[in-house]
């Protein structure tokens, strides 16, 4: 390990788990690897164009009112400029929404005709989501799809899928589009590393179509948000869109969830000891105000501060969820430059935040003391990681400082998982001691990081 100061760790470890602590190790539930590698990856972004940003005014519910395909015409649409705007704000993955709920496909779909290859852009030649995925592979950033299969305009569908009685399509017609139109997706483009279904879908024995096995045939090792509950690679909503995922943030829990983002929902901590593996997604849109900040309008919508950013980044990673946010494209078919410029200001803002630790050590067992320099150094936020291949251990914990010789406690808490971010009152210290005061087997934690910000 890298340290500059030359730091000394270590004047005790305690080793030993009680036999009932090893018994309750033996059965936790542990991500596979795809879901460490989307844990890993932290900080995503989710990108909004549609129609919907020719016609303001459009409501999808008013059945049959969809504006007209050849109002789509993004003269100056750079996906390259999309990328390039995400992973300057730290985004590792990006999420296209390539169907939206009016049901207008970004992509010349066979399925119906209201798509990019009925509108006068590129005469009707282009396809936004090849765009988009070859501009992810350009920049190394991991490419995700949006497609929603439980609200369709076009097609008078509402959610969670059901055909209406206005629709020129039966339900089984329906069925037949979202199951060709993902197969379009999914094969076409490659390898998706997130696929989303907002709000989740109808089950079959519902009616609906028959996705999963769609989906275990053809992107087997994607992670996805709100599927099919039998889905391998699951992660969930956290319950609102603002950035704030609740605390205690379970990474395990008995079920995923299916609800659509307009509705705020409480409990949404998951379970210390649920059955499944499926973390928590964080998502929120830069901006704010009409269609809740997701799509771009010339006027009536506010950015978030840097400031603002930056405490969602604590009250999202640092609440052991990953980070998804919502950037906008313009009717030219770029992102505005105040966005982009927002971008740039929170990437290089968490950059400077976390890129000078006063410490940072491995640690294992249910005590773990350590000295972090020769003299006392002043700190006020920790981050602390478990190693979750082992699953998360560690159900309540205490950090407790050594000042005027004696131990102040830092923090009380409970869930850690991937990363759990602490800020407190500034203080001089030399020694950290981390004590668990409950778990399931020994703790480990692949990191302990002390910053003074």
């Amino acid at each position: 390990m890298k340290n500059t100061l030359c730091l000394i760790f270590c004047l005790s470890i305690t080793l030993c788990a009680n036999h009932s602590s090893a018994q309750k190790a033996e059965k936790l539930i542990v991500p596979n690897a795809q879901q460490l590698q989307w844990a890993k990856a932290e900080v995503g972004a989710i990108i909004h164009f549609d129609i919907l940003n020719y016609v303001p005014a459009y409501n999808w519910r008013n059945w049959g009112t969809h504006p007209p395909s050849s109002l789509f015409n993004p003269k100056k649409l750079n996906t390259d400029q999309w990328v390039q705007a995400a992973k300057a704000a730290g985004a590792t993955y990006i999420v296209l929404v390539a169907k939206h709920c009016s049901g207008f496909s970004l992509w010349p779909t066979a399925a119906h005709p209201y798509s990019v290859k009925n509108t006068p852009w590129k005469n009707g030649e282009g396809d936004i989501v090849k765009a988009f995925i070859e501009s992810c592979k350009k920049y190394q950033v991991k490419p995700g799809i949006y497609a929603s299969a439980a609200a369709n305009g076009f097609c008078h569908v509402d959610n969670p899928g059901l055909v209406q009685k206005s629709s020129p399509y039966t339900q089984k017609q329906y069925n037949d589009i979202v199951i060709r139109q993902l197969t379009e997706l999914w094969s076409n483009y490659g390898d998706l590393f997130e696929i989303w279904f907002d709000g989740g879908v109808l089950p079959e024995d519902k009616g609906g179509p028959p996705i999963a096995g769609l989906l275990k045939k053809l992107q087997p090792n994607a992670i996805v948000f709100q599927g099919p509950t039998d889905a391998k690679n699951l992660v969930r909503w956290i319950g609102n869109e603002e950035g704030t995922a609740p605390y205690p943030n379970w990474s395990t829990a008995d079920t995923t969830t299916s609800s659509a983002g307009t509705i705020k929902v409480d409990d949404m901590s998951g379970n210390p000891n649920g059955k499944i593996w499926c973390p928590g997604e964080a998502d929120f849109p830069l901006r704010t105000g009409w269609q809740g900040g997701w799509f771009w309008k010339a006027n009536g919508q506010k950015i978030l501060s840097v400031q603002q950013l930056v405490k969602n980044y604590d009250t999202s990673i640092g609440r052991n969820a990953n980070m998804l946010l919502g950037i906008v494209v313009d009717t030219s078919g770029r992102i505005p430059d105040e966005d982009v410029a927002r971008l740039h200001d929170f990437g290089q803002a968490i950059k400077k935040r976390f890129s000078h630790p006063v410490f940072s050590v491995k640690a294992t067992g249910k005590e773990v003391q350590f000295t972090i320099a020769n003299q006392p150094k002043m700190i006020n936020c920790i981050v602390l990681q478990e190693d979750i291949t082992k699953g998360e251990r560690i159900r309540q914990y205490v950090i407790e400082a050594w000042v005027n010789n004696k131990w102040l406690k830092i923090t009380e808490d409970s869930s850690i998982g991937h990363k759990r971010i602490q800020h407190f009152t500034a203080m001089h210290t030399d020694k950290i001691r981390f004590r668990a005061k409950d778990s399931a087997g020994t703790p480990h934690l692949e990191k302990i990081t002390l910053y003074n910000l």
